[in-house]
């Protein structure tokens, strides 16, 4: 029991001086659960924070993952997505974005699906490789469950396999 007097309107209220360490914010209820959304949104800035100031930080580190002189799949397909949205600004003489930009974009989303679900296998292989668990792939893939995390993981060895045995992209 507290040593201060308590009222009938803030006994065992959160923010009182028997509750101090609670905070009447939004979004700070002890009883609620997180906003899974919004959890992940910090999580994706936050990580793209990091790996840019860690591995992407001069020219040169930049330089590592851009063809010199050839756009890779999702930089043509994010190209012809921001231009079309504003995002990114036409150059003087530069052509506006066409029905056939738009089909030569979407024509390449097969391909950049079929590179990210092997760049996510790999990743997903050499994190288990280095001991991480699969409660920590679910954290960091934003699922609710480890099993979820190895259910993804199959799924995405499955479609590659199926994409090597007949071809497609």
């Amino acid at each position: 029991m507290s040593s201060t007097p308590e009222t009938p309107d803030t006994a065992g209220t959160p923010g009182t001086a028997e509750f101090p360490e609670q905070i009447d914010e939004p979004g700070m209820d002890p009883f609620s659960l997180p906003d899974a959304q919004q959890a992940r949104a910090q999580r994706v800035h936050a990580s793209l924070f990091r790996i840019a100031e860690r591995h992407a930080a001069t020219d040169a580190q930049r330089a590592r993952q851009v063809h010199p002189t050839v756009l890779a799949p999702h930089e043509a397909v994010r190209l012809v997505a921001f231009l079309m949205s504003g995002a990114a600004l036409r150059d003087e003489g530069e052509p506006e974005v066409d029905r056939a930009d738009i089909t030569a974009a979407l024509s390449l989303l097969p391909l950049v699906r079929g590179e990210l679900d092997e760049l996510e296998a790999g990743l997903l292989r050499m994190a288990r490789g280095r001991g991480m668990t699969w409660p920590e792939v679910a954290f960091g893939l934003g699922l609710g469950t480890p099993q979820a995390a190895r259910q993804r993981y199959e799924r995405l060895v499955g479609r590659i396999r199926a994409e090597g045995e007949t071809g497609e992209e």
